[in-house]
């Protein structure tokens, strides 16, 4: 059944959260997440997937300039970093003290 109200879907991540990626060429590196782009299910990390963008030569800029920028990655190639162990973690979700839904960390058991 198809959500009425909200049609975002609910990701393990996001913007702000440090992460450890976990396949692809990065494998290992950690970052923090610039932007979730959620319509394509992925992210931008901090320091991760650099590409190099070919500007063109303009009124402002008559040399044209190679700037080197993020890529963007799968979000199912990353994982949240425990803050408290230090570690890679799988997320979920329960009913904290305040009556929210808020995530936690499946290794260790703390909210995030």
């Amino acid at each position: 059944m198809e959500r009425k109200f909200n049609k975002q879907p609910k990701l393990h991540v996001r913007s702000g959260d440090t992460v450890e990626v976990i396949a692809g060429n990065a494998k290992g590196k950690r970052g923090k997440i610039t932007e979730v782009i959620v319509k394509k299910n992925r992210v931008i990390v901090e320091g991760v997937n650099m590409i190099k963008k070919h500007i063109k030569p303009n009124a402002q800029n008559p040399q044209g300039e190679i700037k080197e920028l993020e890529g963007s990655i799968h979000i199912s190639n990353v994982q949240v970093v425990d803050a408290s162990t230090g570690k890679a973690t799988r997320t979920g979700r329960k009913v904290n003290d305040a009556g929210k839904l808020q995530r936690y960390s499946k290794a260790s058991g703390k909210f995030i």
